[in-house]
């Protein structure tokens, strides 16, 4: 009796301790009543690509109307979710250079005046949707400027130091942090951004910064936003559990390792290494948002001409084939070669958009060709290998009886080189000469310096 009395306590402490571990996993992975992953897409999201828009520099007016009117021009581009930088006021107190950070969130039921007025904004959604596009909006939900009047109204919704007094994240001086371990945090913003989903038809949401925001108000905030209609949503961050919520995450690994190998600081091999740890870390079907060049990277880092090279092009076939969504910002089709100013008026300079025909002949095949959709919708790739592997990254992805094979020499030299397997093997259209090739096994070809083949069929 004692002995089976013994085994039964050990059965109940093993199984105490299985619930116990299965709850951490659960608290860990950022879920919140949800396995990580289950977030439905919008089925129109299936085959999309998406541009960011500047809206302060997007034009010497920097207005609603001015991006309204491009509105044809980005359609063919082949970009059909516009996400707007942040549309509110900009805080005044403690502000950043002389027209401020669009991160500085004054109101956040308010339109920044420089842009135009509500009605103007409801029209640019109504005409985006009228052509077939989807628009959605930067959020700022981790921190607020210093003059928004929730810092006097409402001072518990926001963190506070040891001696009380509240505080900015990093060194971001112009802005202070939110508190979301106070209930009325979470309430208020959820409804602030429901607020622009039932009055503006906006169709989802950029959020800024989320890892910084807790997992379980990204959740519920995807839950009740869904409830009013089916919304897609871009975390700006690479957490796996944002998918609990999120729809995209950004691929800044991904996009840091195509950076060193323009430096010659890493090599092909490199990105198989990331795809297959993507593949691992990440539920199936996430989204991952994957480019050369954002507000980000262009203020701070460097253009792409400046990061990339003479590997521009080919560093983009690579973004816009992999299982990913690409992102083109302002004035990438433009071939813009400048580091536009985040704080002051520094529109873009347009030119005769020379970088366009290259965008949209690469975003129209990602657009009909079913092995590039997004998500569960798209195929898996697989990496065709050859004798030159760390210059060359070869891959095919295939869904149904529709393949895209992808040649790339990342190398600032030109390669020959032979392919391995027969995993290639059939007659493909190349995409920009229109040139009609059949791959047999162990055909070798040939790239010039960041050259790259993309074949469909």
């Amino acid at each position: 009796m004692k002995i089976r009395n013994s085994v039964l306590f050990t059965l109940l402490v093993l199984t105490q301790i299985s619930i116990l571990s299965s709850c951490k996993q659960a608290k860990d992975s950022g879920a919140a009543g949800q396995d990580p992953g289950q977030v439905k897409h919008p089925e129109w999201s299936k085959n999309l690509s998406i541009y960011e828009v500047n809206i302060r520099q997007f034009s010497p007016e920097g207005t609603f109307a001015a991006v309204e009117s491009q509105l044809p021009r980005l359609k063919e581009l082949g970009t059909d979710i516009l996400w707007l930088m942040p549309i509110h006021p900009i805080g005044e107190l403690n502000r950043k250079g002389t027209l401020g950070s669009y991160y500085s969130i004054k109101d956040y039921y308010g339109i920044n005046p420089e842009f135009g007025t509500p009605e103007d904004f409801k029209r640019l959604v109504k005409k985006a949707h009228e052509a077939g596009m989807y628009v959605i909006l930067d959020w700022v939900a981790n921190h607020s400027s210093w003059d928004n009047p929730l810092v006097t109204e409402n001072p518990d919704y926001y963190k506070k130091d040891s001696v009380g007094n509240m505080i900015s994240p990093y060194d971001w001086t112009d802005v202070v942090a939110f508190n979301y371990e106070f209930n009325e945090t979470n309430d208020y913003m959820l409804e602030a951004m429901k607020y622009w989903v039932k009055e503006f038809d906006i169709d989802g949401y950029r959020c800024d910064v989320a890892e910084l925001v807790p997992a379980t108000f990204w959740d519920n905030v995807r839950k009740e936003l869904d409830k009013i209609k089916p919304v897609f949503m871009l975390a700006e961050g690479e957490k796996p559990w944002l998918h609990t919520a999120f729809d995209m995450s950004y691929g800044w690994e991904f996009h840091n390792i195509k950076n060193k190998i323009a430096k010659g600081e890493a090599n092909a091999n490199d990105i198989e290494t990331y795809l297959k740890k993507n593949d691992t870390l990440y539920p199936e079907g996430a989204y991952r948002m994957y480019f050369i060049t954002n507000h980000d990277e262009n203020s701070w880092n460097g253009t792409e001409s400046e990061r990339l090279g003479d590997g521009v092009e080919a560093f983009y076939v690579l973004t816009a084939t992999v299982p990913g969504m690409p992102l083109v910002y302002t004035g990438q089709e433009a071939g813009l070669n400048k580091r536009l100013e985040f704080f002051e008026k520094d529109p873009v300079e347009w030119g005769n958009y020379s970088m366009t025909g290259f965008y949209k002949t690469i975003l129209n095949l990602k657009k009909t060709n079913p092995a590039l959709y997004n998500g569960p919708w798209g195929g898996n790739w697989l990496r065709i290998n050859t004798d030159a592997d760390e210059k060359v990254f070869a891959f095919i992805r295939e869904k149904e009886n529709h393949k895209v094979f992808v040649l790339l020499n990342l190398s600032p030299e030109p390669v020959s080189f032979t392919l391995s397997g027969k995993a290639y093997k059939g007659k493909y259209t190349e995409l920009f000469s229109g040139e009609e090739t059949r791959f047999r096994k162990g055909d070798s070809a040939e790239l010039p310096a960041w050259g790259y083949k993309l074949y469909y069929r």
